[in-house]
């Protein structure tokens, strides 16, 4: 299989608070909207696609009408500490899971979206010696 795009379409009920968290905090323009569907990119390059769909609509088969849960975008930064002072200290973001080193090779936190998509926002650094091993080479 040849895939030309892929992008995550999230299910939420509160589209316009969502798009306007990606768009204002996060960077992305808005490419389509209707009343039960919104499109984002962010340019790029690399560009990067994001959509967000009302989970009540009749394109969501019966059964799956809901909205997302346990869902973690990953947002790799350069500075992650820039991002924490910028989106939590000034910018009044709750954060779910507090700034901090991981010995897995990350130096992350973690908010969430206006319908409890959590954002994962990470530097990669170098992983402990425990972790490095789990690396695959290449």
């Amino acid at each position: 299989m040849r895939l030309s795009s892929f992008y995550p379409v999230v299910g939420t009920p509160r589209l316009a608070e969502s798009r306007d968290f990606y768009v204002g905090l996060f960077g992305f323009e808005e490419t389509f909207a209707a009343d039960w569907y919104v499109s984002l990119r962010r340019p790029g390059p690399p560009e990067y696609e994001l959509a967000l769909l009302d989970p009540g609509h009749p394109t969501v088969p019966e059964g799956y009408r809901r909205p997302v849960q346990g869902l973690l975008l990953n947002f790799e930064v350069e500075d992650v500490d820039a991002e924490w002072e910028r989106l939590v200290v000034r910018g009044g973001l709750r954060p779910e899971l507090e700034i901090r080193t991981e010995a897995f090779g990350q130096r992350h936190f973690i908010v969430a979206d206006p319908g409890g998509v959590l954002v994962d926002v990470i530097t990669p650094v170098a992983p402990s010696a425990e972790y490095g091993d789990h690396f695959v080479r290449g």
